[in-house]
């Protein structure tokens, strides 16, 4: 008597058909995966406008301050105070713009934080509920597989 070859195929098949995947599980995680980076890439880029326009004024004030500099003076001892003036006010704006920025990566350090606590608890309930349901189908595809 010849032993009769197993069907591989036919019984992978009916194997992954008694467990399906949930595909919307899948799109709720991509979803919310979507909306971390959407929230993320606003807070880049309007910390980049904002440095962009410190930047500038930092540069338009300069050049502002620069101006005084290269006039014509009266009395060659007034070269030597426009200089030391210039590189005061220098000092004060840098001080100032340095300051600008750090408000700005304090306001992005904040604001990241804040979406990777809520995006962390977002993803932990998407994992929970899709595990829930996960557990459920294959509770009852295993129930139907003994029952057969």
């Amino acid at each position: 008597m010849a032993a009769k070859a197993q069907d591989y195929s036919k019984m992978m098949n009916e194997m992954l058909s008694a467990f399906p995947v949930d595909m919307g599980a899948m799109q709720d995680g991509f979803k919310t995966y979507a909306s971390f980076g959407e929230k993320m890439s606003k807070v880049a880029l309007e910390a980049a406008e904002k440095s962009t326009e410190i930047s500038s004024k930092w540069t338009k004030d300069t050049i502002a301050k620069m101006g005084e500099v290269t006039t014509v003076k009266d009395e060659p001892a007034d070269y030597g105070k426009a200089m030391t003036d210039f590189a005061s006010a220098q000092a004060e704006m840098t001080a100032e713009t340095m300051a600008a920025f750090a408000e700005v990566a304090k306001k992005v350090q904040m604001e990241t934080v804040e979406l990777m606590l809520a995006a962390g608890k977002d993803m932990s309930e998407d994992m929970t509920a899709a595990a829930k349901k996960a557990t459920g189908e294959m509770t009852a595809a295993a129930k139907k597989a003994t029952a057969k």
